[in-house]
């Protein structure tokens, strides 16, 4: 089957790979659609960051490994013991690889796993492939009325939806979104579908400013052109109830910081390469908050519940759909050169 590895920096190249047999408590799936995620990207960049070198302790994989976490599909095979799911059946995947011993995950933060993986990422295969294997559990069937497509933005919209369920957000608040990437999109879309009153967007394009005013932000700031907190302290009033970071660039975590309130919180969505200087007293003088929030646990069923329904709008993130065969040029070279590109969509079947 046709597949994409990882190799080197910038070299992912479409090649032949065997394909998965199928074994007991897995499910095989023809995969339909798999998003580039900014993770992919970086790996393309400047990797390996999270792609292993050594054989992982979850896969037993170093690279070159097949890339891809984002994606839906059909399953076509299920393993001896299967029983959620059947043959036919559309489904989203969760990639998240965990131990199931640690202390992480024995308290139910899979999410947080000492040896966590990522399907697409640590081995096992991945979403950029014809087809692909994953333990049943990490399998979420979708609705007839969802797409494919929508289906493959359910794992980066459970990102933003636990980001904002892990923050002090309420009713009423106010609260800003540094960087409106995919994911600061979809921040945006479940501040406001969890009650914020004010949001704001932090953001140095004018096609994301566009976008995230049209998917209900109140006021964008370009930081190029505008004192952020400044702006940010004028328009709350005295400071933002909830900022979340989801750009990974140390000015935004800084800025986040002094825009959030006395007694206010900032969630760090962002994985960040290397460390960063923040000024601690930032914090003990205002009573302020820092908290992670890293990827999502047992959120799949509300979020597809919640594209289905239309409350969560994925669609207008969809700025590109392409053949995998296509995938370094049209896919990762264009996200490089066009910083207008939200997210790309990548299909193995001919178009």
């Amino acid at each position: 089957m046709k597949a994409a590895v990882w190799h080197d920096i910038r070299k992912v190249q479409v090649e032949e790979v065997k394909e998965p047999k199928i074994e007991p408590g897995m499910v095989k799936i023809s995969v339909k659609w798999c998003g580039i995620c900014g993770t992919d990207l970086h790996e393309y960049l400047a990797g390996p960051i999270f792609l292993p070198t050594e054989p992982h302790p979850l896969t037993d994989e170093n690279v070159p490994l097949i890339l891809g976490h984002e994606f839906s599909g059909e399953v076509i095979e299920v393993g001896e013991g299967v029983s959620r799911v059947k043959v036919g059946d559309r489904v989203a995947v969760e990639p998240i690889l965990s131990c199931g011993t640690c202390n992480s995950c024995k308290n139910g933060r899979y999410n947080t796993c000492d040896k966590i993986g990522f399907h697409g990422l640590s081995g096992g295969g991945g979403g950029f492939s014809e087809t692909t294997m994953v333990k049943e559990a990490m399998v979420h069937k979708i609705p007839n009325n969802m797409t494919y497509e929508q289906g493959a933005l359910v794992e980066p919209t459970a990102v933003a939806v636990h980001a904002v369920r892990e923050s002090n957000l309420r009713a009423g608040d106010t609260c800003v979104v540094f960087g409106t990437g995919p994911i600061g999109l979809l921040v945006i879309q479940a501040a406001k579908l969890a009650g914020a009153s004010c949001i704001i967007a932090v953001e140095i394009s004018e096609e994301r400013q566009k976008m995230a005013r049209e998917l209900g932000v109140h006021y964008t700031i370009n930081p190029l052109k505008e004192d952020v907190v400044q702006t940010i302290h004028q328009i709350t009033d005295g400071g933002a109830d909830v900022c979340f970071e989801v750009t990974g660039v140390e000015p935004c975590i800084n800025y986040a910081i002094n825009s959030s309130k006395t007694d206010g919180q900032v969630i760090v969505v962002s994985i960040w390469e290397s460390p960063v200087s923040i000024h601690l007293n930032h914090f003990v003088l205002k009573e302020r908050q820092l908290k992670g929030a890293m990827c999502y646990r047992d959120i799949f069923p509300a979020v597809i519940q919640l594209i289905s329904e239309g409350r969560l709008e994925v669609n207008p993130l969809i700025t590109r759909k392409i053949n995998l065969n296509n995938i370094a040029e049209e896919g990762f070279d264009e996200l490089v050169k066009n910083k207008s590109h939200i997210k790309i969509l990548v299909s193995p079947e001919s178009k």
